[in-house]
């Protein structure tokens, strides 16, 4: 009711949110100078509520701030230039034409699209010397690891029963039984217990916990802290006890569940230099708005099927104020769908930089049943 009335006043600068936007008539109905977008990729979506409240604001100059303009495929960066600069893309449809067009080629081919949005993108890599001249080195390693008999004989139970249900699925109902044994998949390859549900998490179960154990003794020798991500919320505890028995110390966790209020605490309490020394955090979470300056290393034990996600997290500790250099290690278990899925990562990051620097994505649910199970098979 405050907003509301003051928008009715002279002022000089509203700062809202994306949700107030969509509940506010005012704010929309107003005529601004200018309208400014903070994580702008939360209009990625066209057909969102939020987007569409969001393209309804009357503003003579726009600007949108994202470090991920494209995180899933293209249209996500003709959503946000629909916003800056209404028909410059063309309509939807026309825009997806033109995309699945070059998709379809051997070699994709996307400079006119480059050249039409070059004058209107100033773009900055925090690699860029010339722009953060004293920010430490940031490398990236696959931490390769191997599938335990009990992990594999699951695995492959998996694909069979896959195998299966592909034969009678169809349509929307294909889509789901895909995304289901995705997530199966992804969780054997975590540890059996995450998929059986049985609590038992033994660590010798998991070709995963052996690398960790490997990983976070040498950190804990060098008496170095690290920030360990995962998608899956039901993990973080038999995570955190583990950790805590390599280390030798407790650490943190963070995830959906966390009180919001005691978020800055958790930080607060890593960031000490005499504070824990892991942090555990689901993606979801913790991928965004945090400062962990104090890890030099990032572990993702889980991958992210968003490249841009996943990045965002790993910034939570390759950000302006880090005086280390940063270690990003990302667990892939060799031989199954996680070492496939890393492709389609680099697939998703050679995307954004052919539409950006001057590639594409196929999402399985799309594949026909051949190409899935040999995506999926254990090698």
């Amino acid at each position: 009711a405050l907003l509301e009335a003051s928008i009715e006043r002279k002022i000089d600068l509203a700062i809202t949110t994306y949700g107030m936007l969509a509940r506010l008539a005012g704010l929309r109905e107003r005529a601004w100078k200018l309208a400014i977008l903070d994580e702008a990729q939360a209009i990625k979506n066209a057909g969102t509520r939020q987007a569409r409240a969001v393209k309804e604001l009357k503003a003579t100059a726009r600007f949108a701030l994202t470090g991920t303009p494209v995180e899933n495929r293209a249209g996500d960066l003709w959503s946000i230039f629909d916003f800056l600069n209404p028909g410059l893309l063309g309509s939807a449809s026309a825009f997806a034409k033109f995309i699945r067009a070059r998709d379809s080629s051997d070699r994709p081919d996307y400079g006119p699209l480059r050249a039409l949005t070059r004058p209107y993108i100033l773009r900055r890599l925090k690699t860029d010397k010339r722009i953060i001249a004293d920010l430490p080195d940031k490398t990236e390693v696959r931490a390769w690891c191997s599938l335990t008999k009990p992990q594999a004989a699951l695995y492959q139970k998996a694909v069979t029963e896959l195998a299966e249900a592909l034969e009678v699925a169809d349509g929307i109902q294909r889509r789901g039984l895909v995304l289901a044994f995705i997530m199966r998949f992804k969780q054997i390859c975590n540890h059996p217990s995450q998929w059986l549900g049985d609590g038992g998490y033994a660590p010798e179960s998991s070709g995963k916990f052996a690398r960790l154990r490997e990983l976070a003794e040498e950190i804990a020798e060098r008496q170095e802290k690290a920030l360990v991500f995962t998608q899956f919320r039901e993990i973080t505890e038999p995570l955190a006890g583990f950790l805590s028995q390599v280390f030798g110390r407790p650490g943190l966790t963070l995830h959906g569940g966390t009180p919001v209020a005691q978020r800055r605490k958790l930080v607060e309490t890593f960031q000490r230099d005499d504070g824990p020394p892991f942090f555990l955090l689901t993606v979801k979470a913790g991928g965004a708005g945090l400062n962990l300056t104090q890890a030099a290393h990032v572990i993702h034990f889980d991958r992210w099927w968003n490249p841009a996600v996943e990045n965002q997290a790993t910034d939570r500790a390759f950000r302006i104020g880090q005086k280390q250099n940063v270690l990003v290690h990302k667990f892939v278990c060799r031989g199954t769908i996680e070492e496939r899925i890393d492709q389609v990562i680099e697939d998703k990051k050679s995307l954004s930089a052919e539409l950006l620097e001057g590639g594409g994505e196929k999402l399985l649910t799309e594949m026909a049943n051949d190409e899935l199970l040999r995506f999926v098979a254990l090698d």
